[in-house]
């Protein structure tokens, strides 16, 4: 498919949407489900999993997904968006002269999960350990290994960091 950079042992379904595979970056062990998609200046780490009907817009500005992490049923990671006020046209079909885009990289670190419909808006960073529940929004960064739910997203309580040495030592297995 031409991507930019193919890892090993890498499943994509059939059934999902690349837009220019050439600006798409897939580490080693990752997992994208039926109807995914995944579009513009696109990085991921190894063993993180996008689930069906997920979309990953990178537009020019870029996502970032670390690794170990994973997007549950149905979230929108978007580093892409167009102004709403009215004061400019919107659409793909427009333009960019008539237009003012939101155009900023979003970062996920290792380790985040993003519960089912969760949305992550432009120059957006959720560091490593973060986790969203269901629906979450995340209209600003966050702090790292905390539990978020609601919109807009808020911290809930601590999240373990158990899975740090569970990490290690599955690495270690690979060996």
């Amino acid at each position: 498919m031409g991507f930019r950079q193919l890892g090993q042992h890498v499943l994509v379904s059939t059934k999902c949407s690349l837009y220019a595979p050439e600006t798409i970056s897939l580490g080693d062990h990752v997992r994208i489900d039926d109807f995914a998609m995944v579009a513009g200046n696109v990085e991921v780490g190894r063993n993180v999993h996008i689930t069906a009907y997920c979309n990953v817009e990178g537009g020019r500005a870029g996502v970032n997904i670390g690794d170990f992490s994973t997007l549950a049923y149905g979230c929108q990671v978007i580093a892409q968006s167009d102004d709403y006020s009215g004061r400019t046209m919107t659409n793909s079909t427009i333009p960019a002269r008539f237009k003012n885009e939101d155009s900023r990289v979003v970062r996920l670190g290792k380790h985040v999960i993003l519960g089912t419909g969760t949305i992550v808006l432009p120059g957006v960073e959720l560091p490593d350990g973060v986790a969203a529940g269901a629906g979450t929004l995340f209209t600003k960064s966050v702090e790292s290994w905390g539990l978020y739910v609601g919109s807009p997203a808020r911290r809930v309580k601590e999240r373990s960091r158990d899975l740090l040495a569970l990490t290690e030592e599955f690495l270690s297995t690979e060996k």
